[in-house]
């Protein structure tokens, strides 16, 4: 894996592992009531989508399993549509599927590591 991708895989475990954390303890409506962690949370979105849009095609394929497009998709939606942000969506993305990505994440490079 060349070295720039270690560093976004990192950026991206960063940005998901922040996001879950800013989460911990809180219910859907937190990102009603609670600008600033809505604000908070988008970022750490939109960073781990920035990172995974600059991950190399060849990393990519070899972790095919991982949502790449969702990511990058996602990061697009919230940076261009930041005055109509679904909040489901949001919730969803941090506290469902967020959780299951950052293992990935740090299992590739726990193993990038060891190369």
């Amino acid at each position: 894996m060349p070295p720039e991708d270690r560093v976004r895989l990192r950026h991206m475990l960063d940005a998901a592992e922040t996001a879950i954390e800013f989460m911990r303890g809180k219910d859907r409506s937190a990102l009603e009531n609670d600008r600033m962690l809505l604000f908070a949370v988008v970022r750490a979105v939109e960073i781990l989508g920035e990172a995974a849009g600059r991950v190399t095609a060849e990393t990519r394929e070899r972790y095919a399993d991982l949502p790449w497009r969702a990511a990058s998709s996602m990061r697009n939606r919230l940076i261009h549509g930041y005055f109509d942000i679904d909040r489901d969506i949001v919730w969803v993305t941090v506290t469902m599927e967020m959780p299951a990505l950052a293992e990935k994440l740090s299992l590739i490079l726990k193993g990038a590591e060891a190369d």
